[in-house]
């Protein structure tokens, strides 16, 4: 006799079976970290590197002459009918829509708005506002599923096909632009304005610029625009402040202004870098989308596998119960 005490062939049986559960879930949850880890890092290099849109010197734009606008919304008009929106509940004609600010929605792409003339009371001044097609958009950097395309036109697109309605493309874009539709809450659904893309795809042009009839609106290649904007300022120095906005705000957009007052006193966004959003935002940008995304993943798989460890326990201890009687 050695003194070793062997251990019936029932209890080795159920000793081996435990541990084969415990390798298994250990591996489970190694597989699972090493797969949020991957996840993790691959966002995190997608999110950090460089976004590479269309810097095209053959895409086009828009120049907004604010010392020409004279409010008669003819812009909101034909946006409306050009995107096949529904009919606004004040028409086109009433300047009543004037007495408060109002911003794009799932509605009206674009919209105008009236500001007192520090110069002259008697003649306001119109601002018209839709989506400025950023050179390098924040919205697309933002949307995890890349919703968003910069084409090589210029026109920044949304795909709603593609969208889940997260919303970071509103967080990220610098002038409060894209709309959401909480009307359709089961379809998720970006609004904003494409820049007539199917339009300037066949020769033509935006319908707004086609149909402003005060030449405030005027499309074309950017570039040329731009010279046009400071031939324009040059020319008349004391109907235009020196400054073309967006020329270099958030990198550049596709859609530039000149104005003869402070663009400020218009509710532009003044306070912009002259680089890309992307660049001072992309750490942000990368981490939000992990986090509402892979760690939730990773703990149900850390949950799931707590529960398997609990089921074989329970039965196991059914079986030696059942052994006992």
């Amino acid at each position: 006799m050695d003194g070793t005490v062997k251990k019936p062939e029932t209890e080795n049986i159920s000793e081996e079976k435990e541990n084969t559960c415990e390798i298994s879930r250990r591996g489970f949850l190694a597989g699972s970290a090493t797969a949020a880890g991957a996840l993790l890092l691959g966002s995190c290099e997608h999110a950090y590197a460089s976004m590479e849109f269309s810097n095209s010197k053959d895409r086009y734009g828009c120049l907004t002459d604010l010392t020409a606008c004279v409010g008669c919304r003819s812009c909101e008009k034909a946006c409306n009918e050009a995107n096949n929106l529904p009919t606004p509940d004040v028409s086109f004609d009433d300047a009543s829509v004037f007495k408060e600010k109002r911003r794009p929605t799932s509605k009206a792409y674009t919209v105008v708005n009236q500001y007192k003339n520090p110069k002259d009371e008697s003649k306001p001044i119109y601002r018209k506002i839709q989506c400025n097609h950023c050179n390098e958009p924040g919205c697309a950097s933002a949307c995890p599923v890349h919703a968003y395309t910069k084409t090589k036109e210029g026109a920044v697109l949304y795909d709603a096909d593609k969208c889940f309605g997260c919303r970071y493309c509103m967080v990220a874009c610098p002038f409060y632009v894209p709309a959401y539709d909480y009307e359709s809450a089961l379809e998720p659904k970006i609004a904003k304005c494409i820049l007539c893309y199917d339009r300037i795809k066949t020769g033509g042009i935006p319908a707004c610029a086609e149909a402003c009839p005060g030449g405030a609106i005027t499309f074309g290649k950017r570039n040329e625009l731009i010279n046009i904007a400071r031939k324009k300022i040059v020319e008349k120095p004391d109907r235009y402040i020196d400054h073309i906005y967006g020329e270099q705000e958030a990198g550049g957009t596709s859609w530039i202004y000149i104005s003869g007052v402070p663009f400020e006193q218009l509710d532009f966004p003044t306070n912009l870098t002259k680089r890309p959003l992307i660049e001072e935002t992309k750490g942000f940008l990368g981490a939000v989308p992990v986090v509402l995304t892979v760690w939730p993943a990773f703990f149900g798989m850390v949950y799931a596998a707590l529960q398997h460890r609990e089921g074989p326990h329970k039965g196991q201890k059914n079986e030696k119960e059942e052994e006992k009687k």
